[in-house]
């Protein structure tokens, strides 16, 4: 008679545990309409239309925050800004709904290169690498190339502004 009790409190913390779970989606169960505003965002961050494709794709993120790709392309976008820790954190975003998501890791690390942080870079390389092991990703050489060319914005010269007497 004594354990029922116990039971009952170790079956209403499995429920418990196990109902946010169950609330979860699956990539796969992404509202159909943040699909589309991310979609809309894509084209026009092609157009070069960066404002708008953020709004576009934050708009996305508010429809459904599980949509890991639309914190990718916001990432993204936020390169072409050069706005790099904002595309790092983006990532890291898109990483904490899907760990192994090469894009996220990919597009994480170039932002990483650009910073500076080749080392952290390197990291972000060798999970890629992992990730796809023998079949081969566009994100491993898409990063590799990055880390072999270094950081583009740093190392851009800024023309000397003639001196004023």
């Amino acid at each position: 008679m004594q354990s029922f009790p116990r039971l009952v409190l170790v079956g209403l913390a499995e429920i418990a545990l196990a109902a946010p779970v169950a609330g979860q989606r699956s990539d796969d169960q992404i509202s159909s309409k943040s699909i589309a505003l991310m979609h809309q965002g894509q084209a026009l961050m092609a157009a070069g239309k960066l404002e708008d494709a953020e709004n576009a794709l934050e708009t996305a993120l508010a429809v459904d925050p599980r949509n890991r790709w639309a914190y990718t392309d916001i990432a993204r976008v936020a390169e072409k800004q050069h706005l790099f820790g904002k595309a790092v954190r983006m990532t890291d975003k898109a990483l904490l709904i899907e760990p192994n998501d090469p894009d996220a890791i990919a597009v994480q690390g170039e932002a990483m290169v650009e910073m500076g942080a080749t080392a952290r870079a390197q990291e972000n390389l060798q999970k890629l690498q992992q990730i796809c092991g023998a079949k081969s990703c566009p994100q491993v050489a898409q990063l590799s190339t990055a880390i072999s060319r270094g950081p583009t914005v740093a190392s851009a010269k800024t023309p000397d502004s003639p001196k004023k007497d």
